[in-house]
C-alpha cells in the first residue's frame, strides 16, 4: 500500500511539470498592456498575462546571462504583450518620467542583490517575507551552541528589555555600534517522513542589540525586544538588509518532498504566508525553486477485501515559491492557494526542461 501512495504521489509531481513543456498559454482576457503601479509583484504582474506565473522568464525570453545583470521595473512602467511573432513575449517601456530613465526594450527582470531599493518592483511580496529574510529562524543545534552567547546582566534579573545593559562572551571579532539579534533555542523541525530524523531546529528571534564596549566580555545594550532576553540566549550578527530579485524555475531534477512545518503555531496556512519544505540545498534547491503543493490522496473505502487498493487523486492546493535555502530546508512563500496548505502535505514539481 506505502509503495502505491508513493507512486501516485510520484505521479503528482509530474502533473505539476507537466504544464512546462506545453507552449505558454496565456490568461483569458490578458491585457495588451499594463502600467506597473506601486505595490505590484512581478508574480502578480506576470499572472495578468499567463496562466502559470512561474513562467514569466519565458514570456520575457530571459537566458542565464540576462538573469545575472541588473535591469529594474518601477511603478509607471508600461508592460507590452506583443504577439506578433506568434509567441507571445513582454516589452518594457520605461516611464522617462521617473528619475530620468528612459528607452523602451525587451522586458528584463533580472537576479540582482543591491542595497535594498524599495521603488523597484519586487519578484514576490518583500512584506510577506522579509521577517524570515533577516533573521536564521532555522538552524542546526551545533552552529547554535557554538554561537556567542548572553553570558551576565547589570544586576540579578532574570529576564532583561529594552534599555538594559547585557554582557556576553565569544564575540571576538565584535566592534562597538555593531548590532547582533538575540535567539533562544526552540523546538525540532522533524522530517515528515521519518520522525526518528530531525532536519533543522526553530529558533525564536528575541531581539537586536548593539556593542557599547568591545573585550573579553562585551558589553551590550538591548534596542529592542519581541520577548524578554535572558543568560544563554545566542547572538548573531545582524545581516545587511539587500534587495533581491528572484527568477522563478522549476528544479533541475524532479523532486517530491513535504510540507515539515509552519510558523507561529499555525495550522492552516494560505497566500502569502511561510512553509518549511523539507527539501533543500543538498536536494537541488535554490532561490527561486517553483513547487506544487498538494493534499496527499486519501484511501478509498472498501466495500469488500477483495476490492484492489485505490487513492483518491491529488489535490493541488498552491504554487510554492522557494525564497531562502538551508542543506535540508527550505523557505517557500505560499502563491495562488485555493484551499489550506497543511504540515504534511505533499510538495512536488518535476524536473526543468534544459535550456538550449
Amino acid at each position: 500500500m506505502r509503495k502505491s501512495i508513493i507512486s501516485f504521489l510520484l505521479a503528482a509531481g509530474v502533473m505539476a511539470g507537466a504544464v512546462h513543456a506545453d507552449e505558454l498559454k496565456l490568461a483569458d482576457n490578458a491585457p495588451d498592456r499594463y502600467v506597473v503601479v506601486k505595490g505590484d509583484t512581478l508574480w502578480d504582474i506576470s499572472g495578468k498575462f499567463l496562466k502559470q506565473p512561474w513562467r514569466w522568464p519565458e514570456i520575457w525570453q530571459l537566458n542565464k546571462a540576462e538573469i545575472k545583470n541588473p535591469h529594474w521595473i518601477y511603478p509607471g512602467d508600461v508592460i507590452v504583450l506583443d504577439r506578433s511573432s506568434g509567441k507571445p513575449r513582454l516589452k518594457l517601456l520605461k516611464n522617462s518620467k521617473a528619475d530620468g530613465r528612459g528607452g523602451n526594450g525587451k522586458l528584463s527582470p533580472r537576479v540582482r542583490v543591491s542595497p535594498l531599493d524599495r521603488d523597484a518592483t519586487p519578484s514576490i511580496s518583500l512584506q510577506s517575507i522579509e521577517p524570515f529574510l533577516y533573521k536564521p529562524l532555522v538552524m542546526d543545534l551545533p552552529t547554535f551552541k557554538a554561537a556567542p552567547r548572553v553570558a551576565a546582566g547589570s544586576d540579578n534579573r532574570v529576564m532583561y528589555v529594552p534599555g538594559d545593559q547585557i554582557y556576553a562572551v565569544g564575540l571576538n571579532e565584535a566592534q562597538a555600534g555593531d548590532t547582533y539579534q538575540v535567539f533562544r533555542q526552540g523546538k525540532d523541525i522533524k522530517n515528515p517522513d521519518n520522525d526518528k530524523e530531525t532536519l533543522g531546529m526553530e529558533v525564536q528571534y528575541l531581539g537586536d542589540v548593539r556593542i557599547q564596549r568591545e573585550g573579553d566580555v562585551v558589553t551590550l545594550k538591548v534596542v529592542s525586544a519581541v520577548r524578554e532576553i535572558q543568560v544563554g540566549d545566542r547572538l548573531m550578527k545582524a545581516p545587511e538588509r539587500t534587495f533581491i530579485n528572484y527568477a522563478p524555475h522549476l528544479p533541475p531534477q524532479a523532486l517530491q518532498g513535504k510540507v515539515a512545518a509552519t510558523f507561529g503555531r499555525v495550522s492552516e496556512v494560505g497566500s502569502l504566508m511561510t512553509v518549511v519544505v523539507n527539501k533543500g540545498a543538498l536536494d537541488g534547491v535554490d532561490i527561486g525553486t517553483v513547487m506544487f503543493s498538494y493534499k496527499p490522496p486519501r484511501q478509498v473505502v472498501k466495500e469488500d477485501k477483495s476490492e484492489p487498493d485505490r487513492l483518491t487523486p491529488p489535490i493541488k492546493n498552491a504554487n510554492l515559491f522557494i525564497y531562502r535555502v538551508f542543506p535540508q530546508l527550505s523557505y517557500a512563500l505560499v502563491l495562488d492557494s485555493t484551499m489550506p496548505v497543511n504540515q504534511g502535505d505533499v510538495v512536488a514539481a518535476e524536473a526543468a526542461t534544459p535550456a538550449e
